[in-house]
């Protein structure tokens, strides 16, 4: 199957690839940072060699990338699974987080997904078929203290994903919203946070995994994951 990972070089984006690719799919995978990227696509095909793995450099928050990095991916075949994974925090709340952070989370959270998926979906539902992940957030779902932009854009994210769950409904694509609380990556791992008060990548990973492994007849829509003691 052909997957396509967007953010995948590190953190969720890579427990998610090591999943697909363990079972020898071909990947298709991006990030902003090149060298990551590359370091990442290594170190799979090294493990698992039985998979394939394509990657570009591309800055998800800038359109014409997304673009390009889109119909890049088509070249190669229609799609059988997108995970939106792309995205970005920066902390702040409404009244006092600086000029142009609203902005800025809503190209890296929601604009990526929403143009890389318009741009993809045609030929997926030419074929009637395929699966998208949209990775949402707890901040999706609920509020919090110095979330600010960035919980905004996670929710947009949600009704995206709700309403795209809707209209791909005749075209036999899934759509799923995954919502995980805190789970180690690089972003947690100088944050004094002990590691196992909170979840593991390959937790979110295994269950995007799951999700994609169902019958054509049965769809989960939303995946919410969290500590086993709650969010931080």
């Amino acid at each position: 199957m052909n997957i396509i990972i967007t953010g995948a070089s590190k953190g969720l984006g890579k427990a998610i690839a090591e999943k697909y690719a363990e079972a020898g799919h071909t990947l298709f995978v991006c990030s902003r940072n090149e060298v990551d990227l590359y370091k990442m696509m290594e170190e799979l095909l090294t493990k698992f060699p039985q998979c394939t793995i394509k990657a570009r450099p591309v800055d998800m928050s800038n359109k014409q990338e997304v673009v390009s990095f889109g119909n890049w991916c088509l070249s190669f075949g229609v799609p059988d699974i997108v995970v939106n994974n792309a995205g970005q925090f920066l902390p702040g709340s409404v009244y006092n987080e600086e000029e142009g952070f609203l902005e800025k989370m809503m190209q890296v959270n929601l604009y990526s997904a929403y143009h890389l998926t318009r741009l993809l979906l045609p030929k997926m539902m030419e074929a009637k078929r395929g699966h998208i992940f949209n990775m949402c957030s707890i901040a999706s779902l609920k509020a919090y203290t110095n979330g600010g932009a960035y919980s905004i854009s996670k929710f947009a994210l949600a009704g995206f994903s709700k309403n795209l769950r809707e209209e791909m409904k005749p075209y036999n694509i899934k759509v799923t919203a995954v919502y995980p609380g805190a789970a180690y990556t690089d972003s947690w791992s100088g944050s004094g946070v002990d590691p196992k008060r909170i979840m593991e990548a390959e937790d979110v990973a295994a269950m995007v995994y799951a999700a994609s492994q169902l019958s054509p007849q049965a769809c989960v829509e939303d995946i919410i994951l969290r500590p086993q003691l709650g969010d931080l």
